[in-house]
């Protein structure tokens, strides 16, 4: 199967190393990635462990999958991609069939060479 994130690669030679945790994403904008096609899968538990540990108590893992079931991930565009930062709008169709699109501005952060996803800006 295609990787959901995109990336024109197979899901097993792209995301899922990084899900099944037999690697870790190598940059910021890969782990951006990986967190999109966990929502496509949906992956909660994924979400939650690459989301910075002090930025955990913010976010529920079962909202998290929750919203990756009821939404159709459709298409993932990376706007622009920094060391720690990465731009992209998420295409999805919501749970009425509607399609949305969510715009954000993420911060990552490197800790013992592994990233982790710190925040994000949604922009209109």
């Amino acid at each position: 199967m295609n990787c959901p994130c995109c990336s024109g690669n197979l899901y097993e030679n792209c995301c899922k190393p990084f899900h099944s945790v037999e690697q870790h994403a190598p940059t910021a904008e890969a782990l951006m990635r990986s967190r999109f096609s966990a929502f496509a899968i949906p992956n909660g538990e994924y979400l939650m462990e690459t989301t910075l540990p002090a930025k955990r108590k913010f976010h529920n893992k079962k909202d998290l999958q929750e919203w990756g079931e009821i939404n159709e991930w459709t298409k993932l565009e990376i706007l622009k991609s920094t060391l720690n930062q990465v731009e992209f709008k998420a295409y999805y169709n919501d749970e009425n069939g509607k399609p949305q699109i969510h715009h954000e501005h993420s911060l990552f952060e490197n800790v013992n060479g592994r990233w982790y996803y710190v925040s994000g800006k949604f922009i209109d």
